[in-house]
């Protein structure tokens, strides 16, 4: 039986399928705008924040180690020319730990980055700089490690040598190493077991699955340069990371000194936290929990503010961190309370940049946030 509409009907009909379509079409371009909104909402809000500090370019620490601190220097420096970059010297794998056990000199790994994180020099120079030599005696290390070693061997000291790098390479600002002893980190397990060198200690808490109990130097008598108490007594803002909370910021901490510096700095003490959880450092831990890792081993709750991460990952990208047990790094409402009561000011904000398939921090975004609070405490003090 065929059922025959009536050319009312079809009109109708075709109307209807006409409306739906619009409506689609018009849900489609209402999300469009509003991402666009949001995109412009954002550029807006980190133009504002340029020209806010147009004219403020304060005097930022920067304490850390690892690629972390490297990625919030590439950030800073195009907001401030006032930088000094705060260096652990307590590398001891890969290349710099071998030049460290051949030339009896600090590990330049860390000190590396940071100089060409700064640097203002041609893009060839910085891939010579961190071109790795693949065979030979030479094999995985780096020239610009080698270059580091050259020159402390020409001056016969690590901190000139370091000196004159910022020279050559015209950096912003500048890199100075925590101390000039040689220290070595050691880790008491929870297990009991105790584990010396930054190198294998996330590598034996992983493999005996016991998470860090506490952390500490082989020197207890370590000082810091004159230089690095200094940079922290006439700072503006401190920023601790982002970084391998154990083995890249913890190490700085540790130098005698340090905390007392930063405790008696009017300076508001930024804490970057990571996106991700470290494997053999930070397993399941949250912001508060690295929050008070800091805090017990400072022996005193130095920090005034967090910035962490609120952006979810694609799933594809956190999927290749999870099969190593990474987890992102994430504040909840208990959380919130918690730093509330401890005095700390959290921000939470996007902060992720993937590039090739890996998570860093962004560093534009960072450097805004650090700025934002810089450009507060500023107007504060100025009333």
């Amino acid at each position: 039986m065929q059922i025959q509409l009536s050319k009312l009907e079809i009109i109708l009909s075709v109307l209807a399928l006409l409306g739906m379509i619009a409506f689609i079409v018009a849900i489609i371009v209402i999300y469009k705008l509003i991402s666009l909104y949001k995109k412009s909402l954002v550029q807006s809000q980190n133009n504002t924040t340029r020209f806010q500090h147009a004219d403020f370019e304060p005097n930022v620490v920067v304490i850390g180690g690892g690629t972390g601190q490297s990625i919030s220097l590439r950030g800073l420096k195009h907001v401030t020319k006032n930088i000094t970059a705060v260096v652990t010297v307590a590398d001891d794998g890969g290349g710099s730990g071998a030049l460290r056990e051949d030339l009896g000199m600090l590990p330049p790994g860390d000190i590396r980055n940071c100089l060409l994180a700064l640097a203002n020099i041609e893009p060839t120079m910085n891939e010579v700089m961190q071109y790795r030599f693949p065979e030979g005696a030479l094999k995985g290390q780096s020239f610009g490690n080698l270059f580091i070693a050259a020159m402390t061997g020409l001056y016969d000291n690590f901190e000139t040598a370091v000196y004159k790098m910022s020279q050559i390479f015209a950096i912003t600002g500048r890199v100075l190493p925590v101390t000039m002893d040689d220290i070595n980190l050691v880790a008491e397990l929870e297990n009991g077991d105790v584990v010396i060198g930054e190198s294998h200690i996330p590598k034996v808490s992983k493999k005996m699955n016991s998470p860090i109990k506490r952390l500490y130097l082989d020197k207890n008598d370590a000082r810091p340069l004159d230089e690095v108490i200094q940079s922290i007594k006439n700072a503006d803002a401190i920023v601790i990371g982002p970084g391998s909370l154990y083995t890249s910021i913890l190490p700085n901490l540790l130098v005698d000194g340090i905390i007392d510096a930063l405790s008696a700095s009017k300076a508001p003490k930024i804490y970057v936290c990571n996106i991700m959880t470290q494997p053999g450092e930070t397993d399941g831990k949250n912001v508060l929990e690295h929050v008070n890792v800091l805090v017990e081993h400072a022996g005193i709750n130095f920090i005034d503010y967090v910035i962490s991460n609120n952006e979810e990952l694609p799933v594809g990208v956190f999927e290749r961190y999870a099969k190593d047990g990474a987890k992102l790094v994430l504040l909840d409402d208990e959380q919130k309370h918690t730093l509330n009561m401890m005095g700390i000011t959290y921000l939470e904000q996007k902060l992720i940049e993937i590039k090739n398939g890996y998570i860093r921090h962004d560093s534009e975004l960072v450097a805004n946030a650090v700025m934002k609070i810089a450009i507060k405490h500023n107007y504060k003090n100025n009333i």
